[in-house]
């Protein structure tokens, strides 16, 4: 994408209603008043809070808040460019029930309260396989800290993911810190239990990757 393109779609972003883009000192600073407050002040409804971490061009969040018109949903991503996408569909559809959040995830305990969010969906995350890069890895034990604070006592996490390495790293890691494993599987779509949810949502990225021949794993899991 060429720079002009990038700036316009700042330009709009910043234009749009269901776009919130605070700055990383209004947030570590608790000075953001929509911690706490998501559905109140910027669905306008009290409905659950479901968000997506790192959706890119806001595929999934999109889908789901078509099928799910009673759930909030939230796609975070620090790359604005890419989620300009996701949120000019959603005003054009007038799906209401959707938002985009541009900010460094690893800053989510900074803008949702304790056990404000539902669930999490983390999407074909980047599995950061160098060990050197395991810090930004979205599934490290830090990151499942923050996950926790902000889940409600009974919020589940999903990661859908195209690397085995990372499918793997997570279920390592849970099975190792006794958290719940609802259901994982190395292969969903050679997999008959696979949720819809999970089997019926494919992103452009995803189509890429089945007609490669990888295989798309997923993990659905609780925290005790």
């Amino acid at each position: 994408m060429g720079s002009k393109n990038k700036l316009r779609r700042f330009k709009e972003n910043e234009t749009f209603d269901n776009v919130v883009q605070p700055s990383r000192e209004e947030v570590q600073n608790n000075t953001l008043k929509l911690k706490g407050n998501w559905r109140k002040n910027f669905f306008k409804n009290e409905n659950p809070l479901v968000l997506e971490l790192g959706c890119g061009k806001g595929e999934y969040s999109i889908s789901l808040a078509r099928a799910n018109k009673n759930i909030n949903f939230l796609g975070v991503d620090i790359k604005g460019a890419r989620f300009w996408r996701g949120a000019k569909t959603a005003l054009e559809e007038n799906l209401n029930n959707v938002g985009f959040l541009r900010t460094q995830i690893e800053l989510v305990d900074h803008i949702f309260d304790e056990n404000e969010v539902d669930e999490i969906w983390i999407t074909f995350p980047d599995p950061q396989i160098k060990f050197k890069r395991t810090k930004h890895r979205l599934t490290n034990c830090d990151f499942l800290q923050k996950y926790k604070r902000i889940l409600k006592p009974d919020g589940v996490v999903h990661l859908k993911t195209d690397s085995e390495f990372m499918h793997g790293y997570t279920l390592g890691l849970l099975h190792g810190l006794g958290e719940i494993i609802e259901y994982a599987h190395h292969d969903v779509y050679g997999s008959d239990g696979a949720p819809a949810t999970v089997t019926d949502i494919q992103t452009f990225y995803e189509n890429q990757y089945l007609e490669e021949g990888k295989k798309i794993t997923y993990i659905r899991f609780k925290f005790r």
